[in-house]
């Protein structure tokens, strides 16, 4: 199983970062020992002081592919659901600075919080899921798919190009703007449209 990552996806996000806008999707992957299941709680590291949520949607590959059209991706997904792509902000920051690879900020233990899935016969239009993120029970990140700059189709379809995606494969897809920092004893609540989906603390 491979957790596959996007970044940049979503334009107020790039801008509240002061990131460029790229030309193709930004993809980086996270080990499965990111994984955090069935409302664990997250145990935040020493290693670092500026840990920031990023709640994302994340798509479920249900099917083998490699080389996947654009108009046959969605043929590769069937459940859609909801994650946090925890980020050490302070060691990215320092490998940025470096030229370094970012992969200790992006992919460490517990990284990746995820919750529930829906199937996509639940959403009448994927290109208009609301989805957001309340942390001890105020609005921090509210994101909608129609705010995407590269479609779930699009971002398999490039994915595809460089790794064969198998069944069971996650792909989160990009977070919103409105990341901060998350502190021992906060609660994070995600929500697809006003269902929610995902619910633990940070100890």
């Amino acid at each position: 199983m491979k957790l596959i990552a996007i970044g940049r996806n979503y334009a107020a996000h790039i801008e509240e970062l002061n990131n460029e806008r790229p030309d193709s999707p930004v993809v980086f992957m996270k080990p499965d020992t990111a994984l955090l299941k069935d409302n664990a709680p997250f145990y935040h590291p020493e290693y670092s002081d500026n840990i920031h949520h990023e709640v994302e949607l994340v798509l479920k590959i249900n099917k083998e592919g490699k080389y996947i059209q654009q108009q046959f991706a969605h043929k590769y997904y069937n459940e859609i659901g909801i994650g946090i792509d925890f980020t050490a902000r302070d060691l990215q920051q320092k490998c940025k600075e470096k030229g370094l690879p970012w992969e200790i900020a992006k992919a460490f233990n517990g990284s990746a919080p995820l919750g529930q899935f829906k199937p996509i016969s639940d959403f009448p239009d994927i290109s208009n899921i609301n989805f957001h993120l309340d942390i001890n029970g105020e609005r921090r990140q509210t994101g909608n798919t129609s705010l995407l700059l590269f479609s779930f189709d699009v971002i398999i379809a490039y994915i595809s190009q460089f790794f064969t995606l198998k069944t069971g494969d996650l792909i989160y897809t990009g977070t919103p703007a409105g990341v901060g920092k998350v502190n021992i004893g906060d609660r994070l609540e995600a929500y697809v449209e006003d269902e929610k989906l995902l619910d633990f603390e940070i100890k």
